[in-house]
């Protein structure tokens, strides 16, 4: 096979995350992917993945291609996203990440937190404070995702607010993350100019969606022979004639 273009979008929320819109769920994001013009999409809410497998259910038969995924917020207040092949490492991930996670949630203070299936029916609301941080370190996320198979990003390092610039000053040398998330207000090549010290590091570009409209307005294209996250993380390093197009 050869290689041809995916456009990904790897950080969209659903009606899950607390501060999501409502009209998030599965076969909306789908929808709104498609129109879109995306290839390969990962759902990623706040420290949570119940509604992954609907919208996963919602695209088949379509030619989008969903990644589960989850953004854990890191005791330092850092958002991390993870992305996976298939659901059940995510499954795995998602038990460690609520045995880490305190609190129960005020539905008025944080937003309503819904689990939606691909028929549009609600199966439950969420009572954990999935706004919250979790227990567990940067190094423990990144570890243990690498340890189940799944790739880790460093979310919207640009951002001052849970990105880990903002949160810690420096990316720790001992921290292998596979890309570093651009916020799509800023884009890669801005992002170049922003950080010349992260030469050697990857960059993304997502949507960081939590409304229906903004799906797709970053994004990240790249040179795949298939849309698996196998062949994504060739493209972060570069591997194979595998590459992020900046």
């Amino acid at each position: 096979m050869s290689l041809r273009q995916f456009r990904c979008d790897l950080h969209i929320h659903s009606c899950l995350s607390p501060c999501a819109e409502l009209d998030m769920y599965p076969r909306a994001i789908v929808a709104r992917a498609l129109e879109a013009g995306l290839d390969i999409i990962a759902v990623s809410d706040h420290n949570a993945s119940e509604n992954t497998e609907y919208v996963i259910k919602a695209a088949r038969g379509s030619r989008l291609t969903v990644f589960p995924g989850m953004e854990i917020t890191s005791r330092e207040e850092v958002h991390i996203l993870t992305l996976f092949e298939k659901p059940e490492p995510l499954a795995a991930l998602q038990e460690i990440v609520y045995r880490s996670l305190p609190g129960v949630n005020d539905e008025n203070a944080f937003g309503c937190q819904a689990v939606v299936n691909e028929r549009d029916e609600v199966e439950f609301l969420s009572e954990r404070l999935l706004i919250g941080s979790t227990t567990l370190s940067i190094e423990e996320i990144v570890e243990t995702v690498h340890g189940l198979g799944g790739a880790a990003i460093a979310a919207h390092i640009d951002r001052e607010s849970f990105g880990i610039i903002g949160q810690l000053g420096f990316i720790p040398a001992t921290v292998r993350f596979d890309a570093l998330e651009i916020s799509r207000k800023t884009g890669i090549a801005a992002a170049r100019r922003m950080f010349p010290d992260l030469t050697g590091h990857t960059f993304i570009s997502s949507s960081d969606a939590h409304r229906i409209e903004d799906i797709g307005l970053g994004s990240t294209i790249m040179m795949l022979e298939e849309p698996t996250l196998a062949e994504c993380l060739m493209a972060f390093e570069g591997l194979r004639d595998r590459r992020i197009s900046e």
